[in-house]
């Protein structure tokens, strides 16, 4: 049993670091479009602030995935394996189309599949699952309004100024925003892969009667996340930093800084939120308020497709997954 335990840790580690290695766009497309950050410069800044995220947050949004989703009674060994399968095989499929779709939906599809395939419509807790739905559009929107705020305040403010000066001070920003925000990613993204890991541990009877999430399991998923962080999804980085809209430093500052702020919020909340769907949303922000013909809708189009289709999908491959494992 132990055994069986310990590879399906490997397994939720492995999706921490396919979730690091997905969205690792996320933290740098801005940052390395706007060429202030060399790509290879760009990951080890970002992955060093996924790392030392956990020391800014609490692990609400781990308490959330650990029993939110589905009803915790229900958990074994096969539920988690199919989760894992599911969320793990969706972020590949999407990886190499290219699209910059939520891990934290594919994740939580995949618990989804496994916990219906298991028990039917009753393991579901729906509080949860709606409260995350809900999020899928208010989380984009609330990017973009962030981001075009940011950007009619920083651009009313440096009305007057020099375009190279303007420049200048936000080559130096976004190392800042940049920053915030992969740490935002890191504090809610990383809490996710937490909370599998102790609801397996506490489905097992390895926590006592009480579940929390225990500090090694934190230190391994900030860990793998950063590590996939490093690696990078350049295929994503391309679609996120060049097709949707061109950026300049002081539209990606606005971008990373709308993004950080939707990130911070819903993590003290304890919602868990999908980090793709806020940076996405706040590009689209600050790419309308300059003209809204600047942002390539029909690559935003393909985007929310691949987002919509990311809770179903995934939820049919782990759904597949647990059958198999069961027979």
């Amino acid at each position: 049993m132990i055994f069986v335990i310990l590879l399906l840790i490997g397994l939720a580690l492995i999706f921490d670091f396919l979730n690091g290695f997905h969205d690792s766009a996320n933290s740098i497309a801005t940052v390395v479009s706007t060429r202030v950050l060399s790509p290879r410069i760009a990951v080890i800044w970002a992955a060093f602030f996924n790392f030392i995220a956990f020391l800014f947050f609490g692990l609400h949004v781990a308490n959330t995935i650990g029993k939110g989703i589905i009803d915790i009674t229900i958990l074994d060994k096969g539920v988690i394996f199919g989760a894992l399968v599911g969320a793990c095989g969706w972020d590949i499929i999407t990886w190499y189309f290219g699209l910059p779709t939520s891990s934290s939906h594919a994740l939580i599809g995949g618990m989804i599949g496994s916990a219906l395939v298991k028990a039917g419509p009753k393991s579901l807790v729906w509080s949860g699952i709606l409260k995350t739905v809900t999020f899928i559009f208010v989380s984009p929107i609330a990017g973009l309004i962030l981001g075009l705020t940011f950007g009619f305040i920083v651009y009313w403010i440096f009305r007057n100024s020099a375009p190279l000066k303007v420049d200048h001070i936000f080559r130096k920003g976004q190392l800042v925003s940049a920053a915030f925000y992969s740490m935002g990613h890191g504090g809610n993204d990383a809490q996710k892969t937490m909370g599998i890991i102790a609801s397996l541990l506490f489905s097992a009877g390895l926590l006592g009667g009480k579940f929390y999430v225990p500090f090694w399991v934190v230190i391994a998923c900030h860990s793998a996340i950063a590590l996939g962080t490093m690696f990078g999804g350049w295929r994503i980085v391309k679609t996120m930093g060049q097709k949707v809209v061109k950026l300049k430093p002081v539209d990606g500052f606005c971008a990373e800084l709308g993004a950080a702020t939707t990130l911070f919020i819903s993590t003290a909340f304890g919602i868990p939120v999908s980090t793709t769907h806020t940076i996405t949303g706040a590009i689209m922000g600050i790419g309308s308020f300059k003209r809204v013909s600047a942002v390539r809708w029909g690559v935003a189009g393909n985007i929310i497709w691949a987002w919509i289709l990311t809770i179903p999908c995934a939820a049919a491959i782990s759904a597949l997954a647990y059958l198999l494992i069961k027979r």
